[in-house]
């Protein structure tokens, strides 16, 4: 496997480990009514953080998942890169690259991640909309695939793979823009370090204020038959969450949000992910650009 595939997919892990303890209120924010009154509240919500299991809720399909979608994301974004600029020998380093390529570079990225990103998406919110901790992240999928086949875990697929493609557009834009802002001639190790940490978190933010509205409908679609129980029998463990019993569509969700909540329902949340994304993709950042430089380097020497 190529280096990046590799940074890509050890940086994904690590983001998902750091970063679930947040992604899990984000999620029940965004989902509002399709919360299980038991868990509705702060108070409950807050409650889900007292044992060690409740940090890593509805994680298991994200580090497996994850880390291979982060994997194909740089892969894939540093290959359109190299093909839409020839002179790039290093995807790290893109100087001289125009802005407009990078967002179209990352936008073929996030749409080649889509394959993995829709079903872990999906299971991880089910998981951690579920009120039961018992119910693992296997177990919905293979509750999904009896269900509904392969097809069921592509459920908001349409929603999540626009989400994705113009979400990591503007991730590695602003990643690439900022580091450029930030770069000083003679920069010590420790200050190319910061930047790192300061760029990657700032683009995690960027992203995520850009695509949070298509964000919280695909939470709202997919959240609909979320898991409440674990049923000995062959009993569904799904049931359906939204009004009067009814599957809706994400233009359904979209209008059924909007005339109960207003415009605010859409930024639901927004504030905690903020939070999240600049930590999670500090982290993941730094990660990405210390394995690929030891990756290259260990190259470097055996040949």
């Amino acid at each position: 496997m190529s280096s990046d595939f590799w940074a890509g997919y050890i940086s994904g892990a690590i983001g998902i480990i750091i970063g679930n303890p947040l992604d899990l209120v984000k999620t029940r924010l965004q989902a509002g009514s399709s919360v299980p009154t038991s868990i509705r509240t702060t108070q409950n919500i807050r409650s889900q953080f007292d044992s060690a299991t409740s940090l890593v809720r509805g994680a298991a399909a994200p580090i497996l998942g994850y880390g291979a979608l982060n994997a194909i994301l740089f892969v894939a974004y540093n290959r359109t890169l190299m093909t839409l600029a020839p002179s790039v020998t290093d995807p790290t380093n893109p100087e001289g690259v125009p802005l407009s390529q990078i967002w179209l570079a990352g936008a073929v990225g996030g749409l080649a991640s889509w394959v993995i990103s829709s079903p872990t998406e999906l299971v991880k919110c089910r998981a951690q909309l579920s009120s039961h901790q018992s119910i693992s992240s296997w177990t919905i999928t293979k509750d999904i695939l009896r269900r509904h086949g392969a097809r069921g875990l592509y459920l908001g697929g349409a929603v999540t793979s626009i989400r994705d493609s113009v979400g990591y557009g503007f991730y590695f834009w602003s990643y690439e823009l900022c580091k450029r802002f930030m770069s000083t001639k003679d920069e010590t190790s420790s200050q190319a370090a910061i930047k790192i940490l300061l760029c990657g978190g700032i683009a995690g933010i960027v992203t995520w204020a850009s695509i949070f509205p298509l964000d919280v409908i695909k939470t709202r679609l997919q959240a609909q038959g979320s898991p409440i129980q674990v049923s000995p029998t062959n009993q569904p463990l799904l049931r359906p969450t939204a009004s009067e019993g009814r599957v809706l569509n994400a233009l359904g969700i979209t209008k059924e949000a909007y005339r109960a909540e207003g415009i605010r329902v859409f930024y639901r949340g927004l504030g905690i992910c903020s939070l999240r994304a600049f930590i999670v993709n500090a982290v993941q950042w730094a990660t990405y650009e210390w394995i690929m430089k030891t990756l290259n380097q260990d190259s470097l020497m055996t040949t």
